[in-house]
This record gives structure tokens, sequence and C-alpha cells, in this order.
């Protein structure tokens, strides 16, 4: 049996012996075997609740500390969900149903452990995310003669010559040979010593330390 059918799409249908075979109007067939398939549209992301994204990249050893900023996510109940959570003063953070948390001193794991801990008097089996999305805790100071005196996150490995490059470089009349890095060891006030003029010479580097939070420089 043959017939031959034209169908709206431009389409030709020809019927052999019962079978159906289907020819592209006005194309052959290797243009139609090469011809790009058809864009799919993305898959809904849907898996992270207000479309939260990686978060910072932490520095070694981090704790969150006051004024760092926080993103709580339940996977699976976005309306317990906290975009921007400041840690405060005090060292809390206030969540929906859960109130208070206290949050410093803590990894952001050991945070999302006690949070899903907390809401499991509200949600079973909680999937709770912690994202930190703004590292305000660990600053760095310094003052005197350098051009942009004040405080710097220290959200990665910094050297005392490197936090004065980044407060603009030393002034004119700076005592270059007398800078002090001060911070708090076992509960005292410590100095160190750094000569600025022999790091930059490469001698003496090992006074090129690396800075923790709350450390000031004081360039004379």
């Amino acid at each position: 049996m043959r017939g031959r059918l034209m169908t709206r799409t431009g389409m030709v249908v020809r019927v052999c012996s019962g079978v159906v075979v289907l020819v592209l109007a006005g194309a052959s067939w290797s243009e139609a075997a090469q011809a790009p398939p058809a864009a799919q549209a993305p898959a809904a992301s849907g898996t992270q609740p207000g479309g939260a994204g990686a978060g910072l990249e932490l520095p070694p050893g981090y704790l969150i500390g006051p004024a760092d900023q926080l993103q709580i996510l339940y996977w699976d109940n976005p309306k317990m969900s906290a975009e921007a959570v400041v840690v405060r003063p005090d060292g809390m953070i206030s969540l929906p149903l859960l109130n208070d948390v206290s949050a410093v001193g803590l990894t952001p794991d050991q945070l999302r452990e006690k949070v899903a801990k907390l809401a499991t008097q509200f949600v079973e089996a909680p999937n709770v995310q912690v994202i930190v999305r703004e590292i305000n805790s660990r600053r760095a100071y310094i003052t005197g003669m350098v051009a942009n005196p004040g405080f710097y996150p220290l959200v990665g490995p910094t050297t005392v010559l490197q936090l004065i490059a980044t407060s603009g470089g030393l002034l004119e009349y700076a005592k270059t040979k007398d800078i002090r890095i001060v911070r708090e060891e076992d509960g005292r006030q410590v100095a160190h010593r750094f000569n600025y003029n022999d790091v930059r010479q490469g001698r003496h580097l090992s006074q090129n330390i690396d800075l923790r939070p709350g450390d000031t420089v004081i360039v004379p």
C-alpha cells in the first residue's frame, strides 16, 4: 500500500506497506539530522531558598564573631529561613521561632548543628545550612602616620607590610624604624617591633608577622 499526504507543518507523510515515513519538506535528510536540538528550559533551582550561594571563602580557624552577617537556610521550610542575620555584640542571633541563639565562638558547622537541634521542636529532621555572608569581626587596626588609618577586615592571611600597603602607605615623616604591633596575649597587652626599612630591604623578615583579629599597628 502506497500513499502520500501533506501535513499542515510542511512534512510529507508517505505510507509504504503499512510503514509511515516522515520526510521534511524543503530539506534533505542530512540537513534534518544535523539540525541542533531544541533548547531545553533550565531546570528550576528551588534547592536553595532565597537564592543562596556559596558564601565567603572562610579563613583557616574561622569562628563566628560579633557583627558577622550570616544566612540561615532551611531547605525544607523556607519560612524559618533568615536572609541577613547580624551577630549582635552580646554574641546572639535572632531567628524565626527559635528567638535568640548564641553564635559567637562557634564554627559555621557547629552553629548549623545547634540550630538544627533546636529546630526539631518545630520541624521533623530539619535540613539547615549556615552561610557566612560578611566577616566583620576579624579586624586589624592601624593608626598614626599612614594615609588611611582605621580598621581593615582580615578575610585571609595578612602581614604587617600588607596592612600598611592597604592603608595607603606610610606618610613622609613616619618613624619607619619604630612601628609597633600591639596585641593581646594571655590577657595582657604585648608590643611587637616592626622595622619597615629592614623588611622592605629583605632583612629580619620574621618581624613581618601575620596579624590576628584585634591587633593594632601603631605608626609613630
